[in-house]
């Protein structure tokens, strides 16, 4: 059980260090290209940070593990909205203003689009292709409205004109090499403490790997909590939110069907629905998510996994 532990922190580790420092090689590579700047943060940037959940799930499927790669994506949404928005509102107020409705609904719309291929019972090439459309027509509508706009924020993730070209190319080899590496580390470590555990693959891709590919978004949403900026922590939860469901489980879905599990069917699913509808007051009214409502997101995230290892599955 140790030896299997270490392999999911070890994986976890060498995933987040390899998955920024990809993000890092090629913004700098596109920018050096001479792709604009808004461009950038809106692909390289977006499709980066999912690298590592991608590798993880992509994984799971090739490992007949497909319950794993459905409780990674499914998990981190439930946490990146009890979890992820719940630890920083503690520390400060989180401010959301209305400009973040858009987005807002579009992630309500993909959760409950989702919902509806899950009731299925399968996530396989047909509902990865509706997905995956999806995902096409969200980044283009994306795009054109940023184009339309001209707004990017003051800093591009990962930018530093002073990179020498050997450095560059440095990150760029070792997140290429670490992300399947580190994929590889934690999807055979959480199957076998699964096995170990006697639980399925899907509650330990509901927890231990939903939260650790998580990490990056709560770090993201700490910092923006400390310098007061709750639409950057908003922002970047529901983008991850629609990235994951959409882009992940799409390709996840075109690698190998997944099979929806009974328990997800009954609980999980409704969680997720859940955790983002408990959003829309604060997005609606543009009210500030407070430490009492921190304290009432955190107590319900670790309700949820208590019915979790409660109910088995």
């Amino acid at each position: 059980m140790l030896s299997d532990i270490a392999l999911v922190l070890g994986g976890l580790a060498i995933l987040l260090l390899a998955g920024d420092l990809l993000v890092r090689g090629a913004v700098n590579l596109a920018l050096r290209l001479g792709i604009p700047a808004l461009m950038v943060g809106m692909t390289v940037v977006a499709f980066g940070t999912s690298a590592p959940e991608l590798l993880v799930s992509v994984k799971a499927v090739l490992a007949d593990a497909g319950g794993l790669a459905l409780g990674n994506v499914v998990g981190s949404n439930i946490a990146n909205v009890l979890l992820v928005m719940g630890l920083p509102a503690l520390i400060a107020p989180v401010l959301i203003g209305r400009d973040s409705l858009r987005d807002y609904v579009i992630m309500l719309a993909v959760t409950l689009l989702f919902i509806g291929l899950a009731f299925g019972g399968v996530i396989a090439v047909w509902q990865a292709l509706v997905l995956l459309t999806a995902f096409v027509l969200f980044m283009g509508e994306s795009i054109w409205r940023g184009m339309r706009e001209q707004h990017m924020p003051d800093a591009l993730e990962g930018a530093d004109p002073s990179l020498s070209a050997a450095r560059l190319s440095f990150y760029l080899a070792l997140g290429l090499i670490g992300l399947p590496l580190g994929a590889n580390l934690l999807v055979d470590g959480a199957v076998n403490i699964a096995e170990a555990l006697g639980v399925s693959d899907v509650i330990i891709g509901l927890t231990i790997v939903a939260i650790g590919t998580s990490l990056p978004e709560l770090a993201t949403t700490l910092m923006a909590a400390i310098r007061r900026e709750g639409g950057v922590a908003l922002g970047n939860i529901l983008g991850s939110n629609i990235f994951n469901l959409l882009l992940i489980l799409g390709v996840a879905g075109l690698v190998g069907p997944m099979v929806v599990p009974e328990t997800m069917l009954r609980l999980d699913l409704w969680v997720m629905l859940g955790a983002a509808l408990v959003l829309a007051p604060f997005i609606w009214t543009g009210r500030a998510i407070g430490r009492m409502t921190a304290a009432l997101l955190l107590s319900g995230y670790g309700g949820y996994i208590w019915l979790l290892f409660h109910y088995g599955g």
